[in-house]
């Protein structure tokens, strides 16, 4: 059987990236991150656009290079067509159409969850790699998402529990942003959380039946607790943000942790991945560990690089759908609400 070679678009939010895979191999990976949004504390969708028209193509170029191989090769162009940041998609969806027309080669559209969930399934050359077999339960956390998911095949996943309002990742940028840390506020949160008591100070768990989530709750008392605190001391947060740090990233994983428990029971799966960008947390990553010597749970951790947004999830996922010829057509618009099919 001839090798399958995928190009992987991923545009979804301020990262470009672009990446080339031999079947389940990954021969590159290559990202071209946005530091513009940093002072404004937040993704700005305008800047972030822009970005991406600047980055794509030459992305693309390097990832096709670093590979070792001619656009001519290429089995077919997958793209994020959704969810995400509308203005930022439509710049990766639209190269990636013109890309494929020019070239005759099939489209393959992917959905960035799902993208998330499979770059477990991303090979590299003489690393040693375990991927999950089916079925699984993945929790997919995100700036964006928390979901706990099903996923029965590459194709079939069912979101079982997932936030009804904020998602965890956003929560902890909130939070942030509030204490003044700064932005992305992930990598702050768990570099002070390291040095911090997470027992420190307790914030409202919200009590919500099933398996989803809601961070809303715990983002407002937060917010409360924190304006009291510093009322009395002005100064309170300087003397505190590792232990602030910490305790809120023990908050947010605990009620992670607790519907995820509950799942586990409830289905009998015993194999239970994680990803998305929190993916990325110690906290969270540690308590992946406990859990798996305390309940027996065979647990799949990505790599950090595959936790953030990259292109080698979406080639591993174009991979897998080519050799079903699930292909897209030419006018598939992108899309930017959550939606799992």
């Amino acid at each position: 059987m001839d090798n399958i070679y995928i190009l992987g678009i991923e545009s979804s939010c301020d990262d470009t990236s672009a990446a080339v895979l031999k079947n389940n191999m990954l021969l590159s990976n290559v990202t071209a991150s946005q530091k513009v949004h940093e002072e404004y504390g937040g993704v700005v969708p305008e800047l972030a656009s822009r970005a991406h028209q600047q980055n794509v193509v030459p992305v693309v170029d390097q990832a096709l290079k670093k590979a070792g191989i001619t656009k001519e090769q290429l089995s077919a162009v997958a793209f994020t067509r959704g969810p995400g940041l509308m203005g930022s998609l439509l710049v990766g969806v639209s190269f990636a159409k013109g890309f494929a027309r020019s070239l005759g080669i099939p489209l393959i559209d992917v959905n960035h969850l799902q993208g998330h969930i499979l770059a477990h399934f991303v090979e590299e050359e003489g690393v040693e790699h375990k991927a999950p077999p089916f079925p699984f339960l993945c929790l997919l956390v995100s700036g964006g998402n928390s979901q706990i998911v099903k996923v029965n095949a590459y194709n079939d996943m069912q979101v079982i529990g997932q936030t009804i309002d904020d998602a965890a990742g956003e929560a902890i940028d909130k939070c942030s942003k509030v204490m003044g840390l700064g932005y992305p506020g992930g990598p702050i949160i768990d570099r002070l959380a390291r040095q911090g008591n997470p027992h420190a100070f307790k914030f409202a768990e919200p009590q919500i039946p099933g398996y989803n989530y809601s961070f809303s709750g715990l983002k407002t008392s937060f917010l409360y607790n924190l304006r009291e605190w510093v009322e009395g001391d002005p100064d309170f947060v300087e003397h505190h943000k590792e232990d602030l740090a910490a305790s809120l990233e023990y908050t947010i994983v605990d009620i992670l942790m607790k519907k995820l428990r509950k799942a586990v029971k409830d289905t009998g799966i015993k194999h239970v991945a994680v990803a998305g960008g929190v993916s990325a947390n110690n906290g969270l990553r540690n308590a992946f560990h406990e859990h798996a010597e305390k309940y027996g749970w065979t647990i799949y951790i990505p790599k950090f690089s595959y936790t953030t947004d990259n292109a080698a999830m979406i080639g591993i996922t174009g991979y897998y759908k080519y050799q079903d010829k699930d292909f897209c057509s030419i006018d598939a618009p992108a899309f930017s609400k959550v939606t799992f099919k």
